[in-house]
């Protein structure tokens, strides 16, 4: 299995000591190095260029500014937002800047190393709560780059079971248990499903349904 390379970046040392000893307890992941402010992730991202970068949103610096700042200076590195900060509107900025995810950090470990893999190999994942409350929506119209709105029509019934999903934080395995098809199919049906809506990721996915009057459409998968 290829190794994973791994910064932590917390102003907490026992918090960050804690994330350290739970991924180097995983054979196929190393943590090349660690830090507490915006300004240690940057330089790691710099000296290092792992493969994922787990950090903090509250830390000197900013995190959301070191986000921006690795994806400016090692743009194939995956930022990783590792926060307390339960809020959709610091996911989407999150998001917008150029993370790769965000998880809340009453995660288990399992649930972390799995998500740094998930992130390592290009996947984008937001917690399962957040993305919910994300489908609960915004009174925000979500729009595609060039301002039109997202072509939900474009969708067949089979799409929008797979968007409810995709929005739910569920993963291709998980999505092809839920309904009783390959993971391969699943695969198929997202990357339909990302081009139609004209979005980059699961993630912009996700967001996209939070457009008013959308999340009451998924609440529930047609079959």
């Amino acid at each position: 299995m290829s190794e994973i390379r791994v910064g932590v970046i917390d102003d907490h040392p026992l918090f960050r000591e804690g994330v350290i000893h739970t991924l180097q307890s995983e054979p196929e992941i190393e943590v090349v190095g660690s830090g507490e402010s915006a300004q240690d992730a940057i330089r790691l991202a710099r000296e290092f260029a792992p493969d994922v970068i787990v950090l903090d949103l509250n830390m000197p610096g900013g995190g959301l500014d070191a986000v921006e700042a690795i994806k400016a200076v090692q743009p194939k590195i995956a930022t990783l937002i590792l926060t307390v900060v339960a809020d959709g509107e610091w996911v989407r900025t999150a998001i917008q800047k150029g993370a790769k995810g965000y998880i809340l950090k009453g995660v288990g470990g399992s649930e972390l190393v799995r998500v740094v893999r998930a992130v390592a190999r290009g996947d984008s994942y937001v917690s399962p709560t957040l993305a919910a409350d994300l489908l609960a929506g915004t009174d925000k119209r979500a729009t595609v780059p060039t301002g039109e709105p997202y072509p939900f029509s474009q969708l067949t019934p089979r799409e929008e079971q797979i968007l409810f999903q995709i929005g739910h934080g569920l993963s291709n395995k998980e999505i092809a248990s839920k309904l009783y098809i390959s993971e391969k199919t699943v695969k198929h049906y997202v990357t339909g499903v990302l081009l139609k809506l004209r979005v980059r990721n699961r993630v912009e996915a996700a967001l996209a349904i939070s457009h008013r009057g959308m999340a009451s459409r998924f609440l529930e998968p047609q079959s």
